[in-house]
C-alpha cells in the first residue's frame, strides 16, 4: 500500500474517531478535508529537499517520557521563580551544539528545548541552536548536553 493511501486512511480513521459525526454533510466535509490535506502533503513531498526516511527510530518512544519529566521539572522551577521574587531572573542567549545526524533530529531537539519552560529555541544554523534561557540554571542544563545526546540516540542508526 503506498504512502498516500496509508496517510489518507489514517486521516479518515482519526477524523471519524475524534469527530463522532455520521451525518452525510459532515462526512462529506471530513472527506474533503482529508483530500485537501493529502494533496498538500503530496505537493510538499515533491519539493522537499531532504530525504524521506528521516523519522526517529523506535527509541523515540523512550525519549518521550523523559522529555515529559523534564517539562514537569522545568514547570516547577519556573513557578518557583514566579512565586519567589528574590530568585534571580537573568535572561541570556546561548548557543548549544545541534550534533544530531539529520535535520529532523535537530528539529526534534530544538522543539524539545522550546517545550521545556524557561527556554526557547530561536534559530538553528551551522550545527548550533540559539536559545533564550530564563536564567543561568536553565542555560547550564542545556549546556550539559544531556537532552541533545538523548535526541541523537533516538535517531535511526544510533
Amino acid at each position: 500500500m503506498n504512502r498516500t493511501l496509508k496517510t489518507a486512511l489514517i486521516l479518515v480513521a482519526v477524523w471519524l474517531l475524534w469527530s463522532g459525526h455520521t451525518e452525510p454533510l459532515l462526512l462529506a466535509f471530513g472527506l474533503l478535508s482529508v483530500i485537501i490535506v493529502v494533496a498538500i502533503t503530496r505537493r510538499m513531498d515533491r519539493f522537499a529537499e531532504s530525504e524521506r526516511n528521516q523519522y526517529p527510530g523506535p527509541r523515540f518512544l523512550l525519549y518521550i517520557p523523559w522529555l515529559l519529566w523534564q517539562i514537569f521539572l522545568s514547570n516547577l522551577a519556573v513557578a518557583r521563580i514566579i512565586l519567589d521574587p528574590k530568585l534571580p531572573i537573568s535572561p541570556r542567549l546561548i548557543r548549544v551544539p545541534a550534533n544530531q545526524r539529520t535535520p529532523t533530529g535537530q528539529a526534534i531537539y530544538a522543539n524539545s528545548i522550546t517545550l521545556t519552560p524557561g527556554t526557547a529555541s530561536l534559530d538553528i544554523r551551522d550545527g548550533q541552536i540559539l536559545v533564550h534561557a530564563l536564567n543561568a540554571e536553565f542555560a547550564a542544563d542545556l549546556e550539559s548536553g544531556e537532552m541533545g545526546a538523548r535526541v541523537k540516540r533516538t535517531e535511526k542508526g544510533a
